[in-house]
Order: C-alpha cells, then sequence, then structure tokens
C-alpha cells in the first residue's frame, strides 16, 4: 500500500477555497488526513458518516446550553468533513453517493444544529427570538446550497449556447462547495460589452484578486462556510450575548452576498441576450 507524505496531502487542497477553511481548517485536516490515509482504511463515505455523528453530538450540546462543547464538536465536525474530500481525491476513492451523501450530511447538521441552539436558549430564556434565529439560520443556509448550483446550471447553460469551453484553471467541486460568485465574477469579466469592448475591474481590485490567489483564498468575504462559523463556532465561544447580534449580522452578510450575486447574474444574461456589434454587422450585410 502507497505511503502518502504530507505533501501529497497539500496537493488535494481545493486551487481556492474559503478564508475560514485555508486559515482554520485545512492546517488541522491536512493533519489529520495524513494518518488517516496511511494507518487506516476509513473510507471517505465513513468520515462523511462520522462528522454528521459528530454534528449531531454539537446539536445535542447546544441544546444543552453547553456552547463551548458545541462549538468545539461543530468545529471539529466540519474539519472531518474536509478530511473525506481530502482522502476521495488522495485515493481516488469518491463517489456520486459520496458526493450526495456530503451535501445532505452538511445540510442535515446545520438544520441541527440551529434546532439546538434555538432550543437550548429559548428552554432557558423563553425569548422568542431564538426561535426566529433558528428558523431564520436554516432557511438562509437551503436558500445559500440552492441557489449556488442553480447559479451553475445558469453559467454552463451560458456556456454551451456560445459554444465556449470550461475557462482553465476552474476547480470541479462538489455543488455544496461551487465557489459560484467566483466562477460569475470570472465569467462576466471574460463578456464583451456591447461594442467588443470587455469589463475590467478597477486595477487595485485585480490587484486583491492576485493577492488572495496566491493565498488560495476566494475573492469574497462570507459565503455559506463563514456563515456556519460565526454562528456555530465563533458566536458560542463569544458567549451568550454574542448569539444573537453575531448570527444576524452574519445572515445579512451572507444575504447581501446572494443579493448581489444574483443581480450580477441578471446583468450577464442581459449582456448576454444583446447581439453583439460583430452579429449585428452581419444582419445589416
Amino acid at each position: 500500500m502507497r505511503t502518502y507524505s504530507l505533501d501529497d496531502v497539500y496537493e488535494t487542497r481545493k486551487r481556492r477555497d474559503s478564508w475560514w477553511t485555508v486559515y482554520f481548517v485545512d492546517p488541522v485536516a491536512c493533519r489529520v488526513a495524513l494518518p488517516v490515509a496511511n494507518r487506516t482504511r476509513i473510507t471517505p463515505n465513513g468520515l462523511t458518516v462520522f462528522s454528521l455523528v459528530l454534528g449531531m453530538v454539537s446539536a445535542a450540546c447546544f441544546a444543552l446550553d453547553q456552547l463551548v462543547a458545541g462549538a468545539l464538536m461543530f468545529y471539529l465536525s466540519f474539519t472531518i468533513d474536509c478530511v473525506d474530500g481530502k482522502i476521495a481525491r488522495l485515493k481516488g476513492t469518491g463517489t456520486p453517493f459520496g458526493l450526495w451523501l456530503d451535501y445532505v450530511g452538511d445540510r442535515v447538521r446545520v438544520v441541527l444544529c440551529a434546532g439546538g441552539l434555538a432550543y437550548g436558549q429559548y428552554v432557558l430564556t423563553a425569548d422568542v427570538r431564538y426561535v426566529v434565529l433558528g428558523a431564520a439560520v436554516a432557511v438562509l443556509d437551503l436558500f445559500r446550497y440552492v441557489n449556488a448550483p442553480q447559479m451553475k446550471r445558469v453559467r454552463e447553460a451560458v456556456r454551451e449556447e456560445r459554444g465556449e469551453p470550461e475557462p482553465p484553471g476552474e476547480d470541479t467541486v462538489p455543488l455544496d462547495r461551487a465557489p459560484a460568485d467566483l466562477d460569475l465574477r470570472m465569467l462576466m469579466e471574460r463578456a464583451p460589452r456591447p461594442g467588443g469592448r470587455r469589463r475590467r475591474l478597477p486595477a487595485f481590485f485585480r490587484r486583491l484578486n492576485r493577492f488572495l490567489a496566491r493565498h488560495r483564498v476566494r475573492s469574497h468575504l462570507i459565503s455559506g462556510i463563514e456563515f456556519h462559523a460565526a454562528v456555530f463556532v465563533i458566536a458560542p465561544l463569544a458567549g451568550v450575548w454574542a448569539l444573537i447580534p453575531l448570527a444576524a449580522a452574519a445572515g445579512v452578510m451572507l444575504l447581501a452576498n446572494e443579493i448581489f450575486l444574483v443581480y450580477r447574474m441578471w446583468l450577464f444574461t442581459r449582456r448576454h441576450s444583446v447581439p453583439s456589434q460583430e452579429s449585428r454587422e452581419h444582419v445589416l450585410v
């Protein structure tokens, strides 16, 4: 059986990922993945199930008002969820069923933890705001992970209509990890405006994007991953006082990001529907 090195594990990291994963999860997940790959026969699906079990433990801790324990269990659950992908890419053992299991497991974990957090605080305080908080977290998470693959399909449909290949260098990742905002930004920058001119970002943002790319960080501040980290790790560790303010702030930022992405997608589809200058000249001839 092949013995893997830490460099082999590093090669399984996504070319660009969320800043939370890059700085706070990958350093741990890579070192956990190494002995798992070399010393065990644990499958990626087994790790996914273990991650879900840890998520259930996190939800139970939240329900019992053990916020620190719940936050640590959620972090560990997410870390193991990252390890399963690394093992799958390292050994080439990923399967379509594993993709489904990972996607559904993530959604179940978030719903259970949101419910546990809301239940635990409502029982203690009888404050209905915690019920609203739990419901809002679950709805926002589901909206994010329904919206991302739909925008991905729009991108693919536009490219198919244009007869354009997938741009080189983009990661092929599961739908729940699809960087829909990055993909759309790249696609819109390359799309010609009417008259043949191309849209370009200001110089500052181009430099910032290159800096983030060198550090494997995607060019957005908040995604579903940062949202989960804020609600289920940072806020519980900060204390009860931080649950509603931090979760509300993270929710507003996530919703604003999704609305912005939908707006950019709408602009892009409108721009795509306008005939190019060459097309109009061809029609006139």
